[in-house]
Parts: structure tokens; C-alpha cells; sequence
């Protein structure tokens, strides 16, 4: 490559870094926006608008990088502003909407299990954003904060929704946040889904699943999305366990006569 030209390319990459681009940070500002809504809501006794408004931040953050993608404006600012976002929109919003509506009346241990909620959503962004360069695109390492906030959200949504009560839902919940905080920071491998490609062609019953699948949403929200997840977090333990055993078995394999 010519000198010349090689400046210039270091000098768009730098512009690049340095700039700030109006669209994709406008779905990022209101995945922030979903965030604090459902703050808000909590606060004021609005548990379903809560638990939705975390689910809309969820597709917002899921627009943004795509958006950024599509329209080549990824940027430095972008991707520090989306993880401070998520911190709020997955790691702040669920634990408060939590505490609020049913950890408060545990006490002490309440609020800290919301507080470990909150850290394991910061540890796991923390350590998403140190490892981007080295880490297999295929896998993620440990729950997704998202995901860990549909976890969430998703109970406080349904008990809501179908107002279900009773003195076990608060150990539940405690249950369930616990259970999220810790698996954003494990080392249990989640699959990414970065590898499908909406371009390439499906089968038809692929397509059929996923019309069935939208109508089921529109039917019952709540119970279906939060069955979605809590399918998706059980699935890598379930992939972890598949790697133990693989694992062992190759060390009896290579440790057999000879």
C-alpha cells in the first residue's frame, strides 16, 4: 500500500473513533431511556409497565450495534455508551424493579441480593468489553446481561400479570435474581446466535416456527418470553455439562492401553 493511502486509511479510522453517529446512539439513548422508565414505574407501583419496559430496552439494545453495522457508523463512543446503557437498562433497572416490588420485605437480605444482581451485571459488561478482541464470536461467557434482566423482569411480569402471590413468590424471586447475578459472571458458555444470517435461505418449516412462535407472543407475552429464557440460561449449563462429559471421555480415551 502506498504511504500516502495509509495515512489517509489511519486517518478515517481515527475520525472514526472520534465521532459520534446520530442514529444507531438514538436506539441506544432509548434502550437507556426503557431503563429508566421502568425505574420509574417501580417506584410508583407499576410492576408490568416495569417488566416491559426492560424487554423493550432488550430489542432496542439488540438494534443498535446492527443498526451501526448496516449503516458502517461503529464508533469508540458508541460502544462505551451502549455499555453504560445496559448497565442501567439490565443491570440497575432489574435489581431496583425487584427490590421494590418484592425483595424490600425481606430486609437485609433482600437488598443484598439485589446488590449482588447489580455487580454481577458490571462484572460481566466489564469483563464483555476486555475480552471483545480474544473471545470465540460463537460463545458467550456467562448469562448475558439481557438475558439475565428477561430472568427477571420475566417474573415480576407474570406474577403480575396473572396475579400470582402467596409467601413462596418472595423466595423465588430472591431465587431468581440470585441465580441471574451469579450466572453473568460464571464461566458457563451461552450460544451467541452471531453466527445466523437472515440473508441465507431456511427451510420452510424454519419459517413456519417462526410464525408460530410470534403468534404465541402475541397470545401470551409474558408466559412465553419469560419460558424463553429461562430455557436459554438452563442451556448452558446444559452445554457445560455436554463439554464435562465430552472431556472426560477423551481423557479415557488417551489415559486407555496402549
Amino acid at each position: 500500500m502506498h504511504p500516502f493511502n495509509r495515512r489517509r486509511d489511519d486517518r478515517d479510522m481515527t475520525l472514526r473513533q472520534q465521532s459520534i453517529y446520530l442514529l444507531p446512539n438514538l436506539f441506544t439513548t432509548a434502550a437507556l431511556f426503557g431503563g429508566f422508565f421502568a425505574i420509574v414505574q417501580a417506584m410508583n407501583g407499576r410492576f408490568i409497565l416495569a417488566s416491559v419496559a426492560i424487554f423493550v430496552a432488550m430489542v432496542l439494545d439488540g438494534l443498535d450495534g446492527r443498526v451501526a453495522r448496516l449503516t458502517h457508523t461503529q464508533s469508540a463512543f458508541g460502544a462505551e455508551y451502549d455499555s453504560l446503557s445496559d448497565m442501567v437498562s439490565f443491570g440497575i433497572a432489574p435489581a431496583l424493579v425487584a427490590y421494590v416490588w418484592m425483595l424490600k420485605s425481606m430486609g437485609k437480605l433482600g437488598w443484598t441480593v439485589a446488590f449482588v444482581y447489580a455487580v454481577g451485571a458490571a462484572l460481566r459488561l466489564a469483563r464483555f468489553n476486555t475480552m471483545l478482541a480474544v473471545q470465540d464470536k460463537r460463545w458467550f461467557q456467562g448469562l448475558p446481561s439481557p438475558a439475565a434482566a428477561a430472568l427477571v423482569a420475566g417474573f415480576v411480569w407474570i406474577c403480575n400479570e396473572y396475579e400470582i402471590d402467596g409467601p413462596a413468590i418472595k423466595w423465588m424471586m430472591l431465587a431468581f435474581t440470585l441465580f441471574a447475578g451469579l450466572t453473568m459472571v460464571s464461566n458457563v458458555p451461552f450460544y451467541s446466535f452471531k453466527e445466523l444470517n437472515a440473508r441465507k435461505a431456511v427451510p420452510f418449516v424454519a419459517l413456519l416456527a417462526v410464525v408460530v412462535f410470534i403468534v404465541m407472543i402475541s397470545v401470551e407475552p409474558p408466559m412465553v418470553l419469560f419460558g424463553l429464557f429461562v430455557c436459554y440460561a438452563l442451556s448452558g449449563y446444559l452445554i457445560a455439562l455436554l463439554r464435562l462429559r465430552r472431556n472426560k471421555q477423551d481423557d479415557t480415551q488417551d489415559t486407555g492401553p496402549q
